[in-house]
């Protein structure tokens, strides 16, 4: 049974919004649907990383047009990665990530083409809304954009983008972030990167930023801490990007294969209580795919109620209480008949 999981970027979710923390609840939610599909945010751990045939790795801006039916995924046993470096990294810290790159090709095997860097600096600016979310800017998207199209055109098939951010050692956000607290600052950022490629070109890319190594901090939160064991973030992106779906447009008159999955196919959309408010998510609703809210709080309050749309979506309290709920819907279970007080059969006058 297709499931979305969707945990948005630069939300501050308490599940989700640290290294690869609800890469657990995907596994799960993986197990309980048998096909699960969810963006990189979600299974993202830097140097940590978990490889299951179940789960469809698709960029966000990708995920939107999958759910809204435009475009449809096509599995891949793998892909041809290209690595997009920005001329803004310093000559150090791009020896390690193209480091990390031939030790991806050495001993996990995975296909990586080509290296180019950017003919300018991309110029990463990073925002805070008054909601508290993440973004960014970049002063020159016109460089990403150019790098991608040399890349497609030697032949990747798949793009990892390693953009220079800025450093935030003194900030009290980053604080905050690592201590269990606060918001991912680098997220909004990164996910505006990784939208403008996919746009573009419309093939699976993935970003991960380059920064120097963060000074030693021994009360770090655990969920923090997969972000601490090396000198970029970039070998969980490869991972991810190796097996990743294709993307096909539907609207421009692509047609899908068998084994391919279209929006149709959905089962299931697995999301945050307070997070109603995405494209996937109204595409879902609109089309009476059943929608499972999770307690996961973060620093919106998009819900169901605030939306009126309660009476079209399951509340779960936790992950695993929505990987039940997945179980039911997959087995055909019909959801009240597992809650109490039962109620009686409705007659029609």
């Amino acid at each position: 049974m297709p499931t979305l999981m969707i945990v948005p970027t630069g939300i501050g979710c308490q599940v989700g919004g640290f290294a690869g923390d609800a890469l657990p609840s995907a596994r799960l939610l993986a197990a309980a649907s048998g096909c699960l599909i969810t963006h990189p945010n979600v299974i993202n751990g830097a140097s940590l990383y978990w490889r299951d045939s179940r789960i469809h790795y698709v960029e966000g801006y990708g995920l939107d047009r999958f759910a809204s039916s435009a475009w449809g995924l096509r599995p891949r046993r793998n892909q041809r990665i290209g690595l997009l470096l920005d001329a803004g990294i310093e000559s150090d810290l791009r020896i390690r990530h193209r480091q990390v790159a031939e030790g991806c090709r050495a001993s996990l095997g995975l296909d990586i083409n080509a290296v180019v860097t950017t003919d300018a600096p991309l110029g990463v600016h990073l925002c805070a809304a008054g909601s508290g979310t993440s973004w960014g800017t970049l002063d020159r998207p016109d460089a990403l954009l150019r790098a991608g199209e040399r890349l497609k055109a030697a032949g990747s098939t798949a793009i990892a983008v390693v953009a220079r951010f800025p450093e935030e050692f003194t900030s009290e956000a980053l604080t905050a972030y690592r201590h269990g607290r606060g918001v991912d600052g680098l997220a909004g950022a990164e996910a505006v990167i990784s939208h403008l490629l996919v746009r573009h070109l419309q093939i699976p890319c993935a970003h991960a930023p380059a920064l120097a190594p963060l000074p030693l901090d021994a009360d770090l939160d655990p969920r923090a801490a997969g972000e601490e064991l090396g000198h970029t973030f970039l070998a969980c992106v490869l991972v991810g990007l190796s097996r990743a779906p294709d993307l096909l447009d539907l609207s421009a008159g692509s047609a899908s294969m068998p084994g391919d999955l279209v929006a149709d196919q959905l089962g299931a959309l697995v999301v945050p209580d307070g997070a109603l408010g995405g494209e996937a998510v109204f595409a879902c609703l609109e089309r009476n795919v059943p929608v499972i809210a999770v307690l996961n709080p973060g620093v919106l309050s998009v819900s169901a109620e605030a939306l009126g749309v309660g009476h079209q979506v399951l509340k779960a309290a936790s992950y695993v209480e929505a990987a039940g709920l997945l179980v039911a819907l997959r087995e055909g279970i019909a959801i009240p008949s597992l809650g109490r007080p039962f109620p009686a059969l409705r007659e029609l006058n």
